[in-house]
């Protein structure tokens, strides 16, 4: 979904999407909860992703993890409605971290949150690349209470370099075989994803938005 700015900062930040402003709602699709909707506050740039989409990123997620998420460790970078991040919850993360800079976007999500009693979220207020070099930092001074995610979702705002920025700091941040799930206006590069430690699993396009499910690479 998207501020580091987030996916809901400004207007800028997503463009072409206007017509998702008018949307209130978005469902969590699978789970424990199932059917249940999750509020989209009316905040220009803020861009869902789309249902369609949604799903087909978890039947992804569910194939490469065995048939269920169960026990997984989540990142959601920029976490806007949380349906990312909530839907994962749902289907049995055992920890998803919310990352949001916008206020009010963060206080919708830990009013989720509580509505849920969704204990295994976790809320930072705070920017995507705030919150990763936190975590590298944090590693670099004792590897052994390094932070490391089974999957990490990474749809930031479009024409601002995010990608490019990010995703060469997360390979570090997820577990041996982890996944990215990254959305992009433009498709992203194989030999550039080599460079930065991840393969493309799969990818595909809905409307205008290419979206991605990555692999570390393991050494």
């Amino acid at each position: 979904m998207a501020p580091s700015a987030s996916r809901s900062n400004t207007p800028s930040q997503k463009s072409g999407k206007s017509a998702n402003a008018k949307i209130s709602s978005v469902r969590i699709i699978g789970g424990l909860w199932k059917r249940t909707p999750l509020p989209v506050v009316n905040i220009p740039g803020l861009r869902p992703t789309p249902d369609r989409v949604r799903e087909t990123v978890f039947n992804w997620l569910t194939h490469q993890f065995g048939g269920s998420l169960a026990g997984l460790s989540v990142l959601d970078l920029f976490a806007g409605t949380g349906a990312m991040g909530f839907e994962a919850a749902s289907r049995g993360a055992a920890r998803v971290v919310l990352s949001e800079q916008d206020a009010n976007l963060v206080e919708n999500l830990r009013m989720a949150r509580e509505r849920l009693k969704a204990d295994m979220v976790e809320i930072q207020h705070a920017s995507a690349m705030t919150l990763v070099q936190s975590y590298r930092q944090a590693a670099a001074r004792a590897p052994e209470h390094a932070e490391h995610f089974d999957v990490i979702f990474l749809d930031p705002p479009y024409r601002q370099g995010w990608l490019d920025q990010l995703l060469p700091q997360l390979s570090d941040l997820l577990t041996p075989g982890g996944l990215i799930y990254a959305e992009a206006e433009t498709a992203l590069d194989p030999a550039a994803m080599t460079g930065f430690g991840l393969e493309i699993l799969r990818a595909d396009k809905a409307g205008q938005v290419f979206y991605h499910l990555l692999r570390r690479i393991n050494e």
